[in-house]
């Protein structure tokens, strides 16, 4: 695994990720077998499920199997299938995927995994109406291969639920920026994006956001068409970027990438605000030449960071020999 870690790290910007398919095998019928996917950047290891895995008793939800040693973690086991309430058959073998974020580990019960693909982010297209409006929705995708699709899980959502740690900033820095600003924000959660929004607003700046990667690139090549046509720097105009690392159409890295190596854009600051800054996904960061990359744990760093970004640029326009 760590070789393969080490050849991803390599095509950071490529607008590529890799997805680990896994299955749930339901009963009805007896054959149903509904397909699954996660990025591999959250997946620390794959695990034979030990016998014995039970409902814990006075969980906060049934999905909650109870915890199990691993190595130096005490691993909470998580039924994907009661969350996805989906009637799973027992099998004699069935798996556990280990993932890691928000510097968070956590089990998650499956019935097998298949294989990994290499897909383009364009490829992964918003999940139907009917699939958002299900009570229990965490597909943030869905990737259609010839012979069947795969559903992207929202891991994310299913621990924010369970234990509500990230529902937005418990405390903060009371930072205020001395003038207006302008930070745009890219992320596909709706929920995220509102957040951030929020306290940067409280922050006295103006916010613009965006769903992805894509549509932040195209609006940023406008705002700085429009400033070489009113004769002012886009700087002036957009003064930080916060983005996301998994999007569809345009990843977080993809979209620092264009902005690093655009003549005008590099001298925008990027933040990369995600729950995959691990120590090998922060190489990535490095490589695509994002100028700081906070854990969504971090949220309460977020303006302040982001006003010393700001405050650090300008000093490099104003003193260019002295930056």
């Amino acid at each position: 695994m760590a070789t393969r870690n080490e050849e991803i790290l390599l095509e950071a910007g490529t607008n590529e990720l890799e997805v680990i398919e896994f299955l749930i095998h339901g009963k009805e019928d007896g054959c149903l077998v509904s397909s699954f996917g996660v990025n591999v950047a959250k997946v620390l290891e794959i695990m034979e499920a030990p016998p014995g895995l039970h409902p814990s008793p006075g969980a906060t939800h049934p999905s909650f199997l109870g915890t199990i040693p691993l190595r130096e973690h005490i691993l909470p086991i998580i039924d994907l299938s009661v969350w996805l309430e989906i009637d799973r058959t027992p099998a004699k073998h069935e798996l556990i995927i280990v993932t890691e974020f928000n510097q968070t580990v956590t089990g998650f019960l499956v019935s097998d995994v298949t294989q990994i693909y290499r897909v383009a982010w364009t490829d992964v297209y918003p999940p139907s109406q009917i699939v958002s409006s299900q009570p229990t929705n965490c597909i943030t995708g869905t990737i259609h291969f010839d012979d069947h699709t795969v559903l992207m899980i929202d891991f994310e959502k299913i621990i924010s639920e369970l234990d509500k740690t990230f529902e937005g900033p418990q405390t903060f820095s009371q930072q205020q920026a001395s003038q207006r600003y302008h930070a745009m924000i890219v992320d596909d959660s709706g929920t995220i994006r509102n957040v951030i929004e929020d306290r940067f607003a409280q922050a006295n700046f103006a916010v613009t956001t965006f769903k992805n990667g894509r549509d932040a690139l195209n609006a940023l090549l406008d705002i700085k068409e429009a400033s070489y046509s009113g004769g002012v720097a886009v700087t002036d105009a957009v003064n930080i970027i916060i983005a996301d690392i998994e999007m569809p159409s345009m990843d977080g890295y993809t979209l620092t990438k264009n902005i690093k190596t655009d003549e005008d854009l590099q001298h925008i600051p990027v933040i990369l605000f995600s729950s995959l800054i691990s120590v090998a996904n922060r190489r990535k960061g490095e490589s695509v030449m994002a100028d700081d990359q906070i854990t969504k744990p971090e949220f309460p760093t977020l303006v302040e960071r982001s006003l010393a970004l700001i405050e650090k640029f300008k000093q490099k326009r104003e003193h260019p020999l002295s930056a």
